[in-house]
């Protein structure tokens, strides 16, 4: 007697496409090598390996449905760029960060779609959609890159903020001119005020569903920890799908409640922080491997010269420009655009975007999936590879990634205690002091210091050096981070809760 189910084969063959795929990347991107092969490009070789056109291990008939997992996906990737995205990057880049997103998608698509237009014998409304699909950078593939990246803070910051921000204008552009394909009148007035309810509505939804859920995340008492990751991620949710149903961008609006809740959120944020970062992780390797079945290797050879084409026009021409015209006035030095222009990866979602007129079943489609698809293997490929050379070789390398927090509290279950994890680096006021040189610290205690592999126990000479992780025992207050982060950079001490100011560790 034996028990056999439907979804076993699927759980086998899933499981080790993952476990193969996991291995594969990390084994590629080792650190400590100046070559690192972005995953998102092992993912979709290994997809296209095992499906219809390769070895036929896996079929994938239904467009449709890799369509709607990938915008799952992509919200979940989405979202955990939110809640790591920093409210000081956001003083420091909001302004080229915001522009790159909205204006600078406009002029990329503008001048790819020009550029396929001239080079290739295409209509000028199918160069327009083409054009507006490759429009935007992939938050999935920027955001793994920047973890490998040493990146300047100000470039990590416009990066994390463009790439997060950017789907919604791409898919307005989308589908506005896929429904001018289909015949549909789509005037300046239709496309104003498509655009001001999906920006203006997401803006709105994510704003008031992601100030609710924070405010609740920082009252409500689940007696769980594991709890609130799985909340956190409810409240995204609700965010996406309220906006969807009244016709704005829920793309913004679940990136604007990760942030809030990301930024308002300092209890519970290392374990929501390594949840959806688990989450994001499976939702990329995931997605790049269905798009990968999704895709006939056989058909790529004849759009090789026509992507090349198109992939030429975007890297050195239309992100260059979007670039040099987004950064005026935000004193961003030459070499800095340069990086932020490279680190344009495109990755899943403009191939998320080209099965839109691929299911649409439209006259081309099938040829703008390939081409697209085509100049994301380009764009991963070369600007993948080389981005961590560029950065040294311009020398805007930095010694820690510009995404590394640097408090964390740890609460003890059941007992009224937080032990508070706080990294020290070269640019902090501690570093270099002996403790008794050190301002007291109100209210928490130097417990232990980690160095290395030794764990020391703190007396008066002991020095403070950078790269310790000291731990401190605190009382359970809502600011104490917020206090340590303060002593440790010598800045007056915070006493008053913080009653939503953003999270002081940024």
């Amino acid at each position: 007697m034996q028990l056999e189910l439907g979804v076993d084969v699927v759980v086998l063959a899933v499981a080790v496409l993952l476990f193969g795929a996991v291995l594969t990347a990390a084994a590629a991107a080792k650190p400590g090598s100046n070559f690192r092969v972005p995953g998102a490009l092992l993912f979709l070789g290994i997809g296209m390996l095992v499906g219809d056109d390769g070895l036929g291990l896996i079929t994938v008939d239904d467009a449709v449905l890799v369509r709607d997992l990938g915008v799952v996906a992509l919200l979940l990737i989405l979202f955990e760029g939110g809640l790591t995205t920093k409210p000081t990057d956001l003083r420091l880049a909001a302004l080229p960060g915001v522009l790159l997103a909205t204006v600078g998608v406009v002029i990329t698509a503008g001048v790819t779609g020009l550029g396929v237009w001239l080079l290739l014998d295409v209509e000028p409304i199918t160069a327009a959609l083409l054009g507006a699909v490759v429009a935007s950078t992939d938050a999935a593939a920027v955001f793994s890159m920047m973890r490998t990246t040493p990146l300047p803070r100000k470039v990590s910051a416009v990066l994390r903020i463009e790439s997060g921000a950017n789907d919604p204008i791409a898919v307005m552009l989308t589908v506005g001119f896929l429904a001018t394909l289909e015949g549909g009148a789509v005037g300046p007035g239709d496309w104003a005020v498509f655009a001001l309810v999906q920006l203006l509505g997401g803006l709105a939804v994510g704003g008031a569903v992601g100030g609710a859920g924070a405010w609740l995340l920082r009252r409500v008492e689940l007696g769980v920890e594991g709890l609130y990751p799985v909340l956190a991620l409810a409240i995204g949710g609700v965010a996406y799908g309220l906006a969807a149903q009244i016709g704005a961008s829920g793309f913004v609006a679940i990136y604007l409640a990760g942030l809030l809740i990301g930024g308002l959120v300092p209890r519970h944020r290392r374990s929501v922080l390594g949840f959806h970062e688990a989450m994001a992780n499976a939702a990329e390797v995931g997605l790049f491997l269905l798009l990968g079945l999704l895709v006939f290797p056989s058909r790529l050879p004849a759009v090789a010269v026509p992507a090349l084409a198109v992939a030429g026009v975007l890297i050195l021409v239309a992100r260059p420009a979007a670039v040099a015209l987004c950064s005026i006035g935000s004193r961003m030095p030459l070499r800095e655009q340069a990086v932020v222009s490279w680190a344009g990866l495109r990755g899943a979602v403009p191939i998320v975007l080209a099965t839109f007129p691929f299911t649409a079943g439209i006259a081309g489609g099938e040829l703008i999936f390939d081409v697209v698809f085509f100049v994301v293997l380009v764009s991963v490929l070369v600007q993948g590879t080389t981005l961590l050379p560029l950065v040294s070789r311009l020398g805007v390398e930095t010694a820690q990634p510009a995404w590394a927090p640097v408090a964390a509290a740890l609460p003890l279950d059941r007992i009224d205690v937080d032990l508070v994890e706080l990294f020290v680096t070269d640019d902090l006021a501690i570093a270099g002091k002996e403790l008794r040189e050190v301002p007291e610290l109100e209210r928490a205690l130097v417990a232990a210091i980690v160095r290395g592999p030794r764990v020391l126990i703190p007396k008066g000479d002991t020095q403070l050096l950078a790269g310790d992780v000291l731990l401190l025992t605190s009382q359970r207050e809502s600011d104490v981070v917020a206090r340590v982060t303060a002593w440790a950079r010598g800045e007056a001490p915070r006493d008053a809760e913080p009653s939503g100011e953003p999270y002081a560790d940024r």
